[in-house]
């Protein structure tokens, strides 16, 4: 007795070898697995991205789901030909900014970012977590434009063109936020450096 084989008709390219742009228009044409791969594709730096905006893990959860949620029930406005990154960013920094103009952040107790390594000796940890307390301090000075325009560049690798799109402002003025932001840093970190000498 044979085996049974189904009929095999022509063979898709798998979702992940696709660009993002057909990945869209899979979507449209009512493929959701074309939509998984997005979201797989995009989600570590979406993670990332909306942790910085809003400062708790939580909340940043909460908004990367609810920005892929807006996505997919937008993604017939998605312009053709234009690249999918930028257009999600935008969506996920406005809703994120809008859910912080709306409503306070529950404050939780924040856990340090790094554990000092074993063979770290006490100072060398009392000193690296004291410069980086500084430099939280020195960020949440910043604008709010000028805050998330150098983290997105350079804590998560966006270029400025990204930023211009996702913050929705033009290149020269994303240019201008970075340089502002990294002069102010760079004198706060000095004041920290004179204090130590």
């Amino acid at each position: 007795m044979g085996l049974f084989r189904p009929k095999v008709g022509p063979v898709a390219a798998p979702h992940g070898e696709l660009g993002d742009s057909e990945l869209v228009e899979h979507v449209r044409n009512g493929e959701t697995a074309a939509y998984d791969t997005l979201v797989t594709r995009h989600m570590r730096r979406a993670f990332a991205v909306a942790y910085r905006v809003m400062g708790q893990r939580e909340d940043a959860e909460d908004l990367v789901q609810d920005a892929f949620i807006a996505a997919l029930e937008r993604i017939d406005s998605f312009e053709k030909g234009r690249s999918f990154g930028p257009w999600f960013y935008r969506i996920l920094v406005n809703r994120g900014l809008n859910a912080r103009k709306a409503r306070s952040i529950r404050q939780t107790e924040m856990l340090p970012e790094q554990m000092p390594a074993l063979g770290v000796l006490p100072d060398r940890a009392a000193e690296q977590a004291e410069l980086r307390s500084r430099l939280h301090a020195a960020l949440d000075t910043l604008p709010e434009r000028q805050r998330l325009a150098v983290q997105l560049f350079e804590l998560e690798g966006f270029s400025g063109a990204e930023i211009a799109e996702i913050l929705e402002m033009p290149a020269g003025t994303v240019r201008w936020h970075l340089h502002q932001a990294r002069r102010q840093l760079r004198e706060a970190l000095e004041i920290y450096q004179r204090k130590e000498s």
